[in-house]
């Protein structure tokens, strides 16, 4: 029980709250300390997160795809499309589709029926047995059918059991036309096949299953289909085609249907590597700017967080005022960032070793250059010089940045590894809010100086308790020798 100045009529409450304020400023500080370092935490996560989105825009700085600076037209668009690739060349070819892969099919010539209690038929669903017993043949391969069995269960089990064969088969059976449809999935001449029936011994003929599965009235059964594609490039002769896509002199052709002979025309277009590097250079520019200022922000050492009870005594604007101050300099001369700024620099400018000798191996001369250091190594575009090289050494363009090899990376290669690197490094230090398992650097000092904050809390708890106790006693003793001083007051002068 708390006994608060009845005998010594003292404040006693103030006086522990002030006894306290004194003892709580070491907790001040150490709740201001963790404040500080959740801000830097938080300061550290949007700055990963913008070089996260800097690294998916340099993505494609590596890939040749990227740098393709060619364009073509279809002039047969219902025969083929075309599609130009890295090492397109500028010219006119002939192309003519003379046929076009295709896989085999085999599908029941007619609707499937099946027996029903009273002895009529009807139309069978994929749920019905197919009530005949036998062996399926194709090729090499055997399966099994059993008169219990679903159609369903004979598609699946003609599926399963070519799956590793060729032909390779997808079956189904449809309850709209009650039929199977078989085809193979791949295309080609290699994938023709022919279905025998047979009974369960394997050998002789079984009619019966050939019309639960054809209806055909034959035991034997050939798919249709199964042809290669082929095509006339320049009157060179491309056959045995098991796709309907080919790439031929970096051209990709989509074949579609057999047809004439058209004449494609391939030029350069240098405008969309050309939009792709801008676009990238703003996006990258905007970020170093920022990540600049945050490294030689002012920090006030003065302004520390301040605490709910500070807030109280202050307004909205004051409050809003001082944490600007206090939230400044966060990543002041931050290593981390430091050290990102200057890999990113050499990433961009260093020589690409692995280009041939003679080649461009420099940005600078493909007209992109860093300004002054104190920019931070923003990147300025020469755009008429870049333009010039892309449309007249497309494919040392291409190389400057793609190339991956023993001798040397690219510098799209080398722009998308350092800031990978530079997102694993944020994020040992930082964490990421998405993840529920963060053992970075500042999330274990937090778990710490949480630990330490509620250490000091149950400290500064038996300290209060030990003041209201000693003045509990206090109050206790002067109650008491109020109470013999009246006694001895009453028994001296006031008996008799």
């Amino acid at each position: 029980m708390r006994v608060g100045g009845l005998a010594s009529g003292m404040d006693t409450e103030s006086i522990v709250k002030d006894m306290m304020k004194i003892q709580k400023m070491p907790l001040d500080k150490l709740m201001q300390q963790k404040t500080f370092t959740e801000w830097q935490q938080e300061a550290f996560r949007n700055t990963n997160l913008s070089m996260s989105t800097l690294r998916t825009s340099a993505s494609n700085l590596r890939l040749q795809s990227s740098f393709n600076s060619y364009s073509v037209t279809s002039p047969n668009p219902t025969s083929f499309t075309v599609a130009t690739t890295a090492t397109a060349m500028s010219g006119s070819y002939k192309v003519q589709v003379t046929s076009v892969a295709s896989a085999a099919k085999l599908n029941s010539t007619a609707g499937i029926t099946t027996t029903v209690a009273d002895g009529s038929t009807k139309a069978a669903n994929s749920t019905d047995q197919i009530g005949v017993a036998g062996q399926i043949k194709i090729g090499t391969v055997s399966v099994n059918v059993a008169s219990t069995d679903t159609f369903a269960d004979v598609a699946k089990n003609l599926q399963d059991a070519t799956a590793a064969s060729i032909p390779a088969l997808r079956a189904s059976f449809d309850n709209t036309t009650s039929r199977f449809f078989i085809a193979t999935k791949g295309m080609g001449a290699e994938q023709a096949f022919t279905m025998n029936f047979t009974a369960a011994d394997g050998t002789t003929a079984n009619a019966d299953l050939a019309n639960k599965i054809i209806n055909n009235g034959a035991t034997t059964a050939t798919a249709a289909g199964a042809a290669d594609g082929s095509i006339k490039f320049d009157d060179i002769e491309i056959t045995g085609l098991k796709t309907n896509q080919t790439t031929v002199n970096g051209l990709t052709i989509n074949l579609l249907q057999a047809g004439t002979e058209a004449t494609i025309n391939v030029q350069s277009n240098p405008e969309k590597p050309l939009s792709m590097i801008k676009d990238f250079v703003d996006k990258y520019n905007e970020t170093i700017e920022t990540l600049q200022k945050q490294l030689v922000e002012k920090r006030y050492p003065d302004f520390q967080p301040l605490s709910d009870e500070q807030k109280k005594d202050m307004t909205e604007k004051e409050v809003e005022l001082w944490e600007e101050k206090a939230r400044s300099g966060l990543l002041r001369n931050d290593p981390v960032l430091k050290a990102a700024m200057q890999d990113l620099r050499r990433a961009f400018m260093d020589k690409v070793s692995s280009v041939a000798d003679g080649n461009l191996n420099h940005l600078s001369q493909i007209g992109i250059n860093t300004g002054a250091y104190t920019e931070g190594g923003k990147l300025f575009i020469d755009e008429t010089k870049l333009s010039e090289a892309l449309k007249n050494k497309p494919d040392e363009v291409m190389a400057l940045f793609t190339t991956r090899d023993a001798a040397g990376n690219g510098v799209g290669a080398r722009v998308y590894d350092t800031l990978n690197n530079i997102v694993k490094n944020l994020s040992t230090k930082a964490g990421s809010s998405s993840s529920s398992v963060d053992n970075s650097t500042l999330s274990k000092k937090i778990r710490q100086m949480n630990d330490e904050i509620s250490r000091w809390q149950d400290r500064l708890l038996r300290v209060e308790d030990r003041y209201w106790k000693q003045f509990t006693a206090m109050e206790k003793a002067l109650s008491q020798m109020n109470s013999q001083s009246a006694w001895m007051q009453q028994n001296m002068f006031g008996g008799a």
